[in-house]
């Protein structure tokens, strides 16, 4: 019984952070449509503005869906193996734009032939996630580098960044549903892309961390994964 109101408590708490999240994307949408309708409006630039609201409240609805999913069980996790190189490489190319109007480096350094026992899909969600968030959280100019190795039976994958960090009250955090700090409360995102990182990682038989880089200097998020075989 203690186990079923744990549930239903946490339950509740994530309807109500998932409504919190919408209301305020769905207050501008409305400000910005009413002010459209005033004298004078530009409107072409308000309704753009409100394109935005809506892709961000679309975004968030997605990743509150798989997130959904993953915690059902719907979404199988761990089927494996999946080669590391050739999604690495996907993510990066397609992340490189971004990072290029930031004048941000991507670097990779991933031994060949690692696999690891989780779906294609659900390892592109964890290096794309993490690779996003260190483009978008880390600041301009500053250098990102994704590496795997084997460590001990396991294969450690690492995304590291040498941008503005993370205060240290903020670090164990990260993985929080809807966790933002107050760096990323100025830009846009869902809160959930770390958390849904954390639970495939974890749901895949690995553990996941995220430390200060050196000298305290930028982030370092490590996901450790069972060794998978071809």
């Amino acid at each position: 019984m203690m186990a079923d109101d744990a549930f239903q408590e946490l339950r509740v708490g994530f309807t109500a952070a998932v409504s919190h999240e919408l209301r305020t994307p769905l207050a501008r949408l409305l400000a910005l449509l009413e002010s459209a309708e005033l004298p004078g409006a530009n409107t072409r630039e308000l309704l753009g503005q409100a394109r935005v609201e809506v892709q961000a409240m679309s975004e968030l609805v997605d990743d509150v869906l798989f997130l959904s999913e993953l915690e059902t069980g719907r979404a199988v996790v761990a089927l494996g193996p999946t080669e590391i190189t050739p999604i690495v490489d996907d993510v990066i190319e397609s992340l490189r734009p971004a990072a290029e109007r930031a004048e941000i480096r991507l670097t990779t350094h991933v031994d060949e032939g690692l696999a690891i026992p989780v779906r294609p899909r659900m390892l592109r969600v964890v290096v794309e996630n993490l690779v996003a968030n260190a483009i978008r959280y880390g600041g301009d100019g500053i250098n990102v580098d994704v590496s795997a190795h084997l460590d001990n039976h396991s294969v450690e994958l690492t995304i590291a960044d040498d941008g503005v960090g993370v205060p240290a009250d903020e670090v164990s955090r990260l993985f929080e549903r809807f966790f933002r700090g107050d760096r990323a409360r100025t830009t846009h995102g869902t809160g959930l892309g770390l958390a849904i990182v954390k639970h495939v990682v974890v749901a895949a038989g690995g553990a996941i961390e995220a430390n200060a880089g050196p000298k305290g200097k930028g982030l370092v998020v490590s996901c450790r994964f069972p060794l998978g075989y071809f």
